[in-house]
């Protein structure tokens, strides 16, 4: 192995004592496989257990804490009891490869396609749709917002009776939770909403909600981790200054670890912070080592991989890369570095093991993947 690469490779013990492999971790990506049950499809469990071999940890694509947050088609349920032996399934295959399984666990709130929630109705913060969106959704009533609160604790507890290492709250990328922090979408004039603040009352119930089912029913340590988006470009926004506030508070909730959602690792904020400082710099001075943050963003190859790691950052997830090449660690290890693949051609399905509605989203969406006849 070359030996600038060994940052990578090396263990990395969490404050409750869990200790992963490696610094490598699979990156939550959905993969449109699941049956419309809800339950996990066998396609989806030889996928991810070709990308476990290698991996310290494993983020499972995002799952639904009620009905009414179903996000995608394909996505697999775990909001309520009937789904446990399916959620098993999936953290069985993860862990039996040597990498932990963690289940993201979201609602989608106005982004769920309208067809996958009931009576066809979404529900968010205020009634605001998505840029560019039609659908506007309901605004939903303080007492089904601490139902949904509550349902974030109930599928924790569906996850450790499962078998997982851990759940990440996904309060990233526009879905419900990050709708109550955005100004954009949080128009509310009661505790949920308003100032900064009160924006983040949701969110912060949603971890005490979390770590309340970890403490109640977990019989040996368990991971908790948030994901964020640092920014939104619509005015008004989320912006980095209001996400840097949001990260102080984060780091001082007994988190395990923060994973910041980001398409290019080395991006600048758009405003609210220093535009000549990586977004990820601002992050890790407001962390100030109070807890690990995961690093994610078009990283490919172990040079750009140990560059990230340079920064700071305790963990570098991969997402694409890890679909492209699922041999990205074992190759690493073994010195074959120059046969990492870092673009996948249209005859590659079978050997890379993708379930067929993922990939028929990689080839029919110009510009995602790097695809070569």
């Amino acid at each position: 192995m070359n030996p600038s690469y060994k940052p990578l490779l090396e263990s990395l013990q969490l404050k409750n004592h869990v200790e992963l492999k490696n610094r490598v971790v699979l990156a939550p990506m959905t993969n449109f496989a699941s049956h419309p049950d809800g339950t996990v499809s066998d396609a989806e469990i030889e996928y991810y257990v070709r990308r476990s071999k290698g991996a310290g940890m494993v983020i499972t694509a995002c799952t639904n804490v009620s009905a009414n947050g179903k996000g995608f088609h394909g996505e697999f349920g775990g909001d309520h009891d009937g789904m446990i032996p399916s959620l098993s399934r999936l953290a069985a295959s993860i862990k039996e490869q040597g990498a932990k399984a963690i289940l993201q666990i979201f609602h989608g709130g106005r982004e769920c396609p309208p067809e996958l929630v009931p009576n066809g109705e979404t529900v968010s913060a205020s009634a605001i749709a998505s840029e560019g969106s039609s659908n506007t959704p309901r605004a939903l009533s303080e007492k089904e917002v601490e139902d949904i609160i509550t349902a974030f604790g109930e599928t924790t507890r569906r996850a450790i009776q499962a078998g997982y290492d851990g759940v990440e709250i996904h309060g990233a990328n526009g879905y419900l939770i990050q709708q109550f922090f955005s100004p954009h979408s949080n128009r509310r004039e009661d505790r949920f909403g308003g100032s900064l603040e009160k924006r983040m009352t949701f969110p912060l119930a949603v971890i005490d909600a979390v770590q309340k089912a970890v403490k109640e029913h977990a019989k040996e340590p368990f991971l908790v981790g948030y994901r964020f988006s640092p920014e939104e470009p619509t005015e008004p926004g989320i912006t980095m200054e209001d996400t840097l506030q949001l990260v102080d508070v984060l780091s001082d909730k007994g988190l395990d670890y923060l994973h910041v959602s980001l398409m290019e690792f080395w991006s600048k904020p758009r405003r609210g912070a220093d535009e000549a400082k990586p977004r990820i710099q601002h992050l890790l001075e407001k962390i100030d080592n109070r807890l690990p943050l995961i690093g994610v963003g078009s990283i490919h190859t172990p040079d750009e991989a140990v560059k990230a790691l340079e920064t700071g950052v305790a963990m570098v997830a991969l997402g694409r890369e890890l679909i492209m090449e699922p041999d990205w660690v074992q190759k690493v290890q073994e010195g074959k570095e120059s046969q990492i693949a870092t673009t996948l051609s249209r005859k590659d399905q079978e050997k890379l093991v993708i379930p067929d509605p993922l990939w028929q989203a990689i080839v029919n969406t110009p510009g995602w993947f790097p695809v070569v006849d």
